[in-house]
């Protein structure tokens, strides 16, 4: 080939000079196509590598075809150690492709009437199986499901559930009410939900319980994982549980973020979010509507972050109810961030049984929370007893530490609106109140302190006690 018809290569012929431009364009484009192939979108990667092996190639010819003479072996062998480590992008690629396992190729029916579940437990046995990144994806419908339990000890490693439609439940209460747990994950690992609604068709039930008829069953929590790790969970919709919507017990490295929990402000034990005995937990610009607490944090709970968490209806973010046990499990270091209540029965809360028990509840910060109209915004009680019945008449011995209530403001529905009833067997310590703004619009607002030990700090309205 003459040199006039590539005017870059009429300099003098050397072939290190000739390359030292392509091999700067090779080393970027292998930086692009290895370093960050699970940034790129499969269609984009292919666009890519197409790009990069034709621009491999036409520097192949150019080179060989200008100048032959320099192209020796040593030359070539570069050459080959190129095309050999773009085998090795290519296999890895290969290891990080995502199966996808379409549950309607399974069988399952979208008009919510047809029965769904094998070709759910048969989708997630096939993406279990996988040695690779899977997807389980269930497109837009309506999908009729019993009760089903997806166990772990699964190959692959990464199992994402992509839902577009709603799972329903039976329309007979009994079906799920004897089952415990609607949906249930268990023993499960790296194990992701994306969008998507639950309807457990909970109404009926509800309505059975408040009719006070001794026929109804407990009934059955939505959605829970059960001794399993890092579990994500983004954009669900949960509707209408008959009891939790959500539990999360013995779990390890959860982040839950943009989901939306409805229930009636009237429907019995339909807590949004339930966690105990797990580690490590994040809740984050959620939006919960339900007739209990919005967040209940259970016995064995540490590390746990709560921000930007919209509740009402419901009974408030509490921790507890706890001394239920002797023995008992504490709860510690658990961050409640810039939530806000509306007309809720309490805001923030800590709440255990008046009996004996070795349990503990200490770090805890409560920082920048709103309150709009919350019955008793901030509350510590240790004689806990719900509608009065059967009440214990001992006293509480949940140790209650190192609480911070920071940047809390808003109004109070009642007169009360701080309230600490701390045990006598074991006062609450180390409790502090910054930057405190409640107030009360029909009369003036009190606090009330019981058997609480520690201090305010800068402004606090009402009145502090402590």
């Amino acid at each position: 080939m003459h040199p006039s018809i590539h005017p870059l290569l009429n300099s003098t012929p050397h072939y290190p000079s000739l390359l030292s431009s392509p091999y700067i364009r090779i080393t970027f484009w292998l930086h692009v196509l290895y370093i960050y192939p699970n940034t790129l979108d499969p269609f984009l990667s292919i666009s890519l590598f197409s790009v990069f092996f034709n621009f491999l190639h036409s520097t192949i010819i150019i080179a060989s075809l200008s100048f032959p003479q320099q192209i020796n072996m040593a030359n070539l062998s570069s050459l080959l150690y190129i095309v050999f480590f773009v085998l090795c992008v290519i296999t890895h690629y290969s290891s990080n492709a995502v199966t996808v396992y379409n549950v309607i190729s399974f069988g399952a029916k979208a008009n919510g009437i047809g029965d769904s579940t094998p070709a759910f437990i048969n989708a997630w046995a096939a993406a279990c199986a996988s040695t690779g990144s899977t997807a389980i994806k269930v497109p837009k419908g309506r999908y009729l499901l019993g009760s089903l339990a997806f166990k772990g000890d699964c190959k692959s490693f990464d199992i994402t559930f992509q839902i577009e439609g709603t799972l329903v439940a039976p329309a007979d209460y009994g079906v799920l009410g004897k089952a415990k747990i609607w949906l249930s994950f268990e023993g499960v690992s790296h194990v992701t939900i994306v969008g998507g609604a639950l309807d457990a068709r909970g109404q009926s039930l509800w309505a059975c319980k408040l009719a006070a008829s001794n026929n109804c069953p407990t009934g059955a929590t939505t959605l829970s994982f059960a001794d399993s790790n890092n579990i994500r969970i983004n954009g669900l919709l949960s509707r209408n549980s008959q009891m939790f919507h959500i539990v999360f017990s013995g779990c390890q490295n959860v982040h839950v973020e943009k989901v939306k929990i409805i229930a009636a402000g009237d429907s019995p034990n339909t807590d949004g979010i339930h966690v105990q005995l797990s580690s490590n937990v994040a809740i984050t610009k959620s939006r919960i509507r339900t007739g209990d607490d919005c967040i209940s944090i259970g016995p064995g709970t540490k590390d746990l972050w709560i921000e930007r968490v919209e509740c009402g209806p419901g009974h408030g973010i509490s921790i507890g109810s706890l001394g239920k046990d002797t023995e008992e499990l504490g709860v510690q270091n658990v961050t409640v961030k810039k939530a806000v209540f509306t007309g809720t029965q309490n805001g923030l809360r800590i709440k255990s049984w008046a009996r004996p028990s070795n349990g503990f509840v200490q770090r805890v910060r409560f920082l920048g929370a709103v309150m709009n109209n919350v019955q008793n915004p901030i509350l510590i009680d240790q004689n806990y007893c719900p509608h009065n019945n059967n009440c214990p008449t001992q006293v509480s011995g949940i140790k209650i530490s190192d609480v911070i209530y920071r940047g809390i403001r808003g109004t109070s529905a009642t007169q009360t609106a701080i309230k600490f009833d701390c045990s006598s067997k074991k006062p609450c310590t180390g409790i502090r109140l910054e930057n405190v703004n409640l107030t009360c619009p029909d009369q003036v607002a009190q606090s009330s302190c019981t058997n609480a030990i520690g201090r305010t700090l800068g402004s606090i309205q009402p009145n502090g006690c402590l």
